[in-house]
Parts: structure tokens; sequence; C-alpha cells
């Protein structure tokens, strides 16, 4: 059995804590629920544990160690992905858009931004002469975000219907740490931006299960039934969408 330390950085009934177990720091959440949820983000493999409120460390302890060969292959499977380092905004830069890869060709010195794709394989990008990086990198930015809400928005309006739900708004914005996330209370449902550079079924993917969300706030057996009814292949739209290249931040779902 592999050894292992449990050390409690914040009590709290509620809340939010730290476990160190076998030398892996495990965030834990304590929450009014009934069993226990683990999970392993990327993009680094953070390890986070939602756990009913009466659960003792002891028994969260127990359960990771349990669950620390699968814990390690996640992390593994994460360490391998292809992740592009950070983007300069030159010419000849390599960048995504709905799948698929383009070279960046910049045209410096008019008087209006733009962005459109010209032919298979370029982007460009059209800034005033004296644009700085950033400023070249929010005008793209701002384009992926108009691509990607017009993808979106029937993509939300079929499937509200189809699921018999309505999302009372929807957003885009960059995320550090999920690809989506709905809020069921307020029926709100956030889209990373780096979706944009996803291909259009990974981008449906992420429609649904935010929207079936609204029917199951929880990653349960009902929910998993409901994706399996209502998009037979989405285990292959998530296994895809995790397997692309990650973007030079620190973020994943």
């Amino acid at each position: 059995m592999a050894t292992s330390t449990a050390r409690r950085k914040r009590s709290s009934r509620t809340g939010t804590s730290t476990l160190t177990v076998a030398g892996l720091e495990v965030q834990v959440v304590r929450k009014q629920i009934k069993n226990l949820h683990l999970g392993v983000y990327p993009p680094a493999g953070r390890v986070r544990v939602a756990v009913p409120v009466a659960m003792n460390d002891e028994a969260v302890r127990l359960a990771v160690i349990g669950k620390l060969g699968w814990i390690k292959r996640q992390r593994a499977g994460f360490a391998a992905q292809p992740r592009q380092t950070s983007r300069e905004m030159v010419n000849g830069e390599s960048h995504y858009f709905q799948g698929r890869r383009y070279r960046l060709r910049v045209i410096s010195g008019g008087t209006v931004a733009k962005v459109r794709i010209v032919g298979s394989a370029v982007i460009e990008l059209a800034v005033p002469k004296r644009a700085t990086r950033q400023k070249r990198e929010t005008v793209l930015n701002h384009w992926y975000r108009e691509q990607l809400r017009a993808l979106a928005a029937p993509l939300i309006e079929t499937w509200q219907k189809v699921l018999g739900v309505e999302a009372r708004s929807w957003g885009i914005q960059r995320m550090k740490t999920k690809w989506g996330s709905c809020n069921p209370d307020t029926k709100r449902i956030l889209l990373n931006l780096e979706l944009a550079k996803k291909h259009p079924a990974c981008v449906e993917y992420l429609v649904v299960h935010e929207l079936v969300h609204l029917i199951e706030r929880r990653h349960n057996d009902r929910f998993i039934a409901l994706m399996d009814a209502n998009l037979p292949k989405w285990r292959q739209y998530k296994k895809a969408l995790n397997a692309e290249p990650l973007g030079h931040e620190e973020w994943g779902y």
C-alpha cells in the first residue's frame, strides 16, 4: 500500500481546505452533498474532491489513496498533451480555428483592424502600423469571440428546444480551469473563449453538456443517461476536445 500523510491547512465545517496525500496536494471542498466526487483537471493535473460536510479528513484520505493509480494516469495524460507556447503574434506563427491549424499573416499599416481567413491555411490579421503584440492579440481574440458566438448561438437555440430547457443568459469569457460552466440557479451558461479554436462538434458537445446541467446539476448516472440519449457520441467529442493542443494559459475541462 502506498504510504501517505495528511495535512489540513485550514479547518472549516464547509468550504475549501487542502490535504496532502502521498505527497499529492488535494483540494477538498465540503458541500451539502451525499457522495464523494473526485476530479483531476488539466493542464497541470490539479486534484479536487468534493465531499459531504460530515466526511472527516481520514475518510477523504483513504478515498484518495484508493484512487491514486487512476489519478496518476490522468495526470500523466495531461502532461503528455501538446501545448502551445506563448503567442508572439508574428508572421508564420501557428494559430488554430475550428479545429484546424493556420499560419498567421500580419498586415501592418492599415487604419482598420480586422481578421479574415485566406484560403485554407492562413489567418490574416490587419492592424495599424505601430500595433503592439498585446493589441494584435486583442484584435484576434475579438474575432475569435465573434466567431464562437456565431457558432454557439444557433446551437444553444436548437438544443434548448430539444432538451426542453431555457438558459436565461449565456456568455463567452476567458476561463483558466474549465471549458465551460453552468449555474443551474441563475440558469447562466459560460463558454471558454478557447473553444473558438476547437472543432465545431466539440463546441456542440459543450453546449449540450452545460444545458443538461439545467436538468441535472451533477455528473451522476442521470446526467450520463441524458447525454447518452441526446448526444450518443459525446464521449468521442469530449476525448477529441481534451486531446487537442492547449493554449499557453494555465486553464481545461
